[in-house]
């Protein structure tokens, strides 16, 4: 019985994620649709990140917005993102030991 259970979780959890990636592929849209959805991803990145940037250091949120926008000047300066963490990150270190 909960072999059969654990089955038909998986299979109504895959049908909505499967599903979709068959139809989506068939269907148009149009250009401004296709460009609202490929914001999605960058618009929810934002949304998980921003919260975590200025609760680095409780007391001092200005410490974790100064390392997102050195990431965000590194990444659009079209620098790898390795380097982009690591300096936003070197960033945060200085400005939070001075």
């Amino acid at each position: 019985m909960i072999l059969l259970i654990i089955i038909g979780m998986s299979i109504v959890t895959m049908l909505p994620r499967i599903i979709p990636a068959f139809i989506v592929d068939k269907l148009q849209f149009k250009d401004w649709v296709n460009r609202w959805l490929n914001a999605i991803p960058y618009a929810a990145l934002g949304a998980l990140i921003f919260p975590g940037v200025l609760s680095v250091i409780p007391d001092k949120p200005y410490i974790g917005l100064v390392g997102g926008i050195v990431a965000i000047i590194l990444a659009y300066s079209g620098l790898n993102i390795i380097f982009v963490v690591i300096g936003s990150i070197v960033s945060v270190f200085l400005l939070s030991t001075l």
